[in-house]
């Protein structure tokens, strides 16, 4: 599996956060199937928008790039993503991508311009059938071309010469560096051969970025590309297109100092892949609500002195949940059933009915494993909780625990009105105070 990944001139921002969790349940569920999968997700580390950063702020490509890809790993990681098997960088496979573009040129699909070479749209039958567009269309809808030398408005580059103040490298055409497109063609076919799997990456790049994969990989080996495309739909938000001027712009390192990373998966997977979603910070915060549910439900279970030791995971629930899954990755579907054993996992737990619990119990964190759902006990998400109230608040723990020892020894004293008080007061702030036979504890309401 090949999935495009970013380009590192800036912070990650929510946008990617879909694309990347799509495609981590997607990894996830085809591994909790048996597969053994060779997932490819590169950087492109050399373009325009890097170069004109580097130029602004004063600084050197490999410098900006090292600097968001070291962030971009720090969002991962705290997303709960799976690691990819490999993560190729465009600049560390210029030899790969050269040949690549010979093999096109003795071809006739390339063409050479005074150092720089384009790919020939015109020359490639095929060109338009991932995203359904007809090149007399296109020809016919282009807008005037700022490079004139062409043969066709609708050509593109595969090597660009080299200008001053950019990074190069030598070619048999000069110094210069690679086009975009065919940086991914050049490392899928590296990686994975041709033809591979699955080829993903967001719905906006199917025209023309992934077109244009497919002319260049499919024009010089004369085979498919991949044998399925996967597009996740766009984001918005708060119903509008995101956007710096907008003010609707999230990193994904802003999210997270106020949401749990399993709220942002539980709000992406309850839409499918494909279909558009929209983001706001009250379907975040619902979605936060839904998470810890599950997690409730987890604790109550590990609570409730079910032997689970040799618990199997209940057959008919499983093969509902593949049911849904092996249907085109419907995570809403399997989200629905999720929810539906939640609560009939709490309902028996009230009736305290033992009977099939255990095994209705290991279905659910198995199918909640399998989308990444449950990447923690729940004690440690319910701490992170607590560590992002506090923060949010201004508290400290140890400023709660004060209080708490305060209220326990009103209640020693038999002074209920000062206990009421402080319990009242906490409750105010968010704080609920729980008495158990381990003495009292409290939780973020």
């Amino acid at each position: 599996m090949y999935v495009c990944g970013v380009t590192v001139y800036d912070s990650s921002h929510i946008g990617h956060a879909r694309s990347l969790l799509t495609f981590d349940s997607i990894y996830r569920y085809l591994k909790f199937s048996g597969y053994r999968v060779q997932f490819v997700r590169n950087f492109t580390d050399v373009d325009d928008k890097i170069i004109n950063k580097a130029n602004d702020q004063k600084s050197s490509c490999e410098a900006i790039t090292a600097r968001y890809i070291e962030e971009f790993h720090r969002d991962t990681e705290s997303l709960g993503l799976l690691a990819p098997s490999l993560e190729p960088r465009a600049t560390l496979h210029i030899a790969e991508i050269i040949e690549l573009i010979q093999k096109l040129e003795e071809r006739k699909l390339a063409y050479r311009i005074d150092g720089d070479v384009f790919f020939s749209v015109p020359g490639f039958p095929g060109y338009g059938k991932l995203s359904r567009k007809r090149i007399e269309e296109l020809e016919a809808g282009a807008r005037v071309e700022i490079d004139e030398r062409k043969k066709s408005p609708l050509d593109f580059a595969l090597w660009k010469s080299s200008k001053s103040g950019e990074p190069s490298w030598e070619s048999p055409w000069g110094p210069g560096r690679p086009g975009w497109h065919i940086e991914c063609s050049a490392m899928s076919s590296k990686y994975l051969g041709q033809p591979f799997d699955i080829h993903g990456g967001g719905r906006d790049l199917m025209f023309p970025h992934h077109e244009n994969e497919i002319a260049q990989s499919e024009g010089a080996f004369g085979l498919p590309l991949a044998r399925y495309w996967m597009h996740n739909g766009l984001l918005t938000v708060n119903g509008e297109k995101m956007s710096k001027s907008l003010g609707n712009y999230f990193t994904i390192e802003e999210i997270l100092q106020e949401h749990d990373p399993v709220a942002v998966r539980q709000l992406f997977l309850a839409s499918h892949y494909r279909s558009p979603s929209d983001f706001s910070k009250e379907a975040l915060q619902e979605a936060g609500r839904a998470a810890e549910r599950i997690y409730e439900t987890i604790e109550r279970i590990a609570c409730s002195g079910i032997n689970r030791q040799n618990g199997v995971a209940d057959a008919s629930l499983m093969a509902a949940f593949r049911q849904e899954m092996d249907d085109d990755f419907n995570t809403p579907r399997a989200l629905a059933l999720i929810f539906d054993e939640v609560r009939s996992l709490n309902r028996l737990l009230d009736a305290k009915t033992n009977e099939g619990l255990a095994e209705r119990a290991s279905a659910l964190e198995t199918m909640c494993e399998a989308l990444g759902l449950l990447q923690d006990a729940p004690e440690a998400f319910f701490s992170r909780k607590k560590a992002r109230w506090l923060r949010q608040q201004g508290f400290t723990d140890q400023e709660v625990q004060q209080a708490i020892a305060a209220r326990d020894q009103a209640r020693k004293d038999k002074n209920w009105h000062e206990a009421d008080r402080i319990r009242n007061e906490l409750l105010a702030k968010g704080i609920v105070v729980e008495d158990t036979r381990g003495g009292t504890t409290w939780k973020v309401r």
